[in-house]
């Protein structure tokens, strides 16, 4: 097997990274977190419609470039370098695939090629802090996370010819500003209970969107009310299998944001070494010292092995259909954490301060193992794919 990159995915990654270094240095993505949409809407064009992120993974008969997750995963670990913000996680990693494999054939070519040019930007809505378990990256996810006919989430009823939604939702990535919202949802009471999908209009009466203060404002968040809205169920009736649509999908995720995670725990690393090369002590700058060279040196061998996991992890989901991308995100959030703490460090007093970027890569590691993990979470539900403790999942429970 040839594991080299083709001509076509390096110009992916060059074509990405020559385009961020012009347009989203450190001073840009702080004047980017401060709009109202959380990122650089010029920016999201750009990417957008003339490099055609959004659609990399998207098929060409909705308008997308046909490619695979390893291709995308490529992008978005540039994206990481620098910490970019952007509503591609959310339109295409977590929204438009979902879409393409629970939708109508109407539902597709409505939505699709809208979300695979940018003009429509999309997220997904689970209740509370469960995007981890509806996505069963720590756990099996056919549980009652959306609700499951008890006070909060969000509940589903049927409304003459549509469904009503009513409920909250917090923690939803760009949910103040999608355009379109995917919201898992509650219905069918006891004797049927079950989690449905449905599309919900950003301008549909009875919803409410606030955005919320986040740890990492990079990863704009909102708080969603629906109160009584009309919603549109996804797919053709509600005997869809959602939660294994969920898993297929949040392994996909997974595997590219560990190439995400990868790239900002790379750009950590890349900061540090050019610190440790100027700052002096003693009369010489502090990386010719061996303790600083040795724990440089651990980082660097946790980023090199948590990209070779995410790309293995990436290739599978596109190829293999083996489901690694929970073991690569778990390894790449971890060399992140370490990174951007050793960066910290390394900074000294500097690393400390409001004005340098060192801060931002350490609330992105805490945020993002808050939004989809924990770690050792991660691990676990990654060993319980594999067999490693043997017997079946409520054994493992137990």
């Amino acid at each position: 097997m040839d594991a080299r990159f083709t001509a076509e995915q390096e110009e992916i990654r060059r074509t990405v990274r020559e385009l961020l270094l012009k347009r989203s240095g450190p001073e840009d993505v702080r004047a980017a977190v401060r709009t109202a949409e959380g990122y650089d809407t010029a920016l999201w064009t750009t990417l957008a419609e003339q490099l055609g992120l959004p659609g990399l993974a998207l098929p060409e008969e909705y308008g997308g470039v046909g490619c695979s997750v390893t291709e995308l995963a490529l992008a978005c670990e540039e994206l990481g370098r620098g910490l970019t913000p952007s509503p591609l996680p959310a339109t295409a990693l977590l929204t438009a695939p979902l879409v393409l494999a629970l939708g109508t054939d109407r539902q597709r070519h409505r939505l699709l090629p809208r979300l695979a040019t940018g003009r429509l930007t999309a997220t997904l809505a689970v209740p509370g802090a469960a995007l981890a378990t509806a996505l069963a990256l720590t756990g099996d996810n056919h549980g009652a996370w959306a609700g499951g006919g008890r006070a909060g989430g969000v509940q589903a009823r049927r409304s003459g010819d549509g469904w009503r939604l009513y409920g909250e939702v917090t923690q939803v990535l760009d949910g103040h500003s999608a355009g379109l919202l995917l919201v898992a949802a509650h219905t069918g009471g006891f004797a049927r209970s079950r989690t449905l999908l449905f599309l919900v209009r950003a301008e549909a009466t009875g919803l409410v969107r606030v955005r919320q203060t986040a740890l990492d404002e990079t990863r704009a968040v909102g708080r969603v009310q629906l109160r009584d809205v009309p919603a549109e169920l996804l797919g053709e009736d509600d005997e869809a299998d959602v939660p294994a649509a969920l898993a297929d999908v949040g392994d996909a995720a997974a595997a590219v944001l560990a190439a995400e995670a990868v790239g900002a725990a790379d750009r950590a690393l890349e900061r540090t070494v050019a610190h440790v090369r100027q700052r002096e002590q003693f009369g010489r700058p502090i990386g010719s010292f061996q303790a600083v060279k040795h724990r440089l040196a651990d980082v660097y061998v946790g980023v090199q092995a948590a990209r070779s996991a995410a790309y293995y992890a990436a290739w599978s989901a596109g190829v293999r259909g083996e489901r690694v991308g929970g073991q690569a995100l778990a390894q790449a959030l971890e060399a992140l954490r370490t990174a951007a703490a050793e960066g910290v460090q390394f900074h000294g007093g500097l690393g400390f301060t409001w004005e340098h970027e060192a801060h931002l890569y350490v609330k992105r590691a805490t945020a993002d193992a808050l939004l989809l993990g924990p770690v050792h979470r991660l691990r676990g539900r990654a060993a319980e794919l594999a067999g490693m403790f043997g017997g079946d999942d409520e054994e493992v429970r137990g």
